[in-house]
Order: structure tokens, then C-alpha cells, then sequence
């Protein structure tokens, strides 16, 4: 199921993979170590906002929407809602 968020969330991964790319020339180059952590906590901070916002966005458009159109109960919107939180 496609979202709203999707295109803004691929977008970012991208720009991740990108990053990541140059990441790795900078190993290769033997860039000090400051330089590298910084920018893998640049691309780590992208992935976790970006996994937050796909979380978000699937516990309000799909599980939400099917509790209240009757096609999931509560307890299984429930469980789903706990696994979920474990990644938040």
C-alpha cells in the first residue's frame, strides 16, 4: 500500500545510499576518524526519522483506518501496535 509519506520516504533513502557512497570513498581516502563518525551519524539521523515516519504513517493510515472500518479487531491492532514500538 502506497502512502502519502512513501515518495518523501524514498527520496531520503537515497540521498542515504548516496551519502553512504561517499562515505565509504572517505574510508578509502583515509579521512580521519572525527570526519567519518560524523557523517554516519549524519545518515544514521535520516534513517531513524525516516523509520519513525513510516511507523507513524502505518499505525495511522492502516491500522488506524482498519480498526474503524471493521476489518481488523482491536486485538490484533493491538499486537501490531506493540510489535511496532519495539522499532520506534
Amino acid at each position: 500500500m502506497q502512502h502519502a509519506s512513501h515518495p518523501e520516504i524514498i527520496a531520503r533513502l537515497k540521498q542515504a545510499h548516496g551519502h553512504i557512497g561517499s562515505i565509504l570513498t572517505m574510508f578509502a581516502e583515509g579521512r580521519p576518524c572525527l570526519d567519518l563518525a560524523q557523517q554516519l551519524q549524519s545518515v544514521e539521523s535520516v534513517i531513524h526519522t525516516v523509520k519513525r515516519t513510516l511507523i507513524q504513517d502505518h499505525m495511522e493510515h492502516c491500522i488506524a483506518d482498519a480498526v474503524q472500518q471493521g476489518g481488523m479487531p482491536a486485538e490484533q491492532a493491538l499486537r501490531e501496535f506493540k510489535t511496532l514500538s519495539k522499532y520506534l
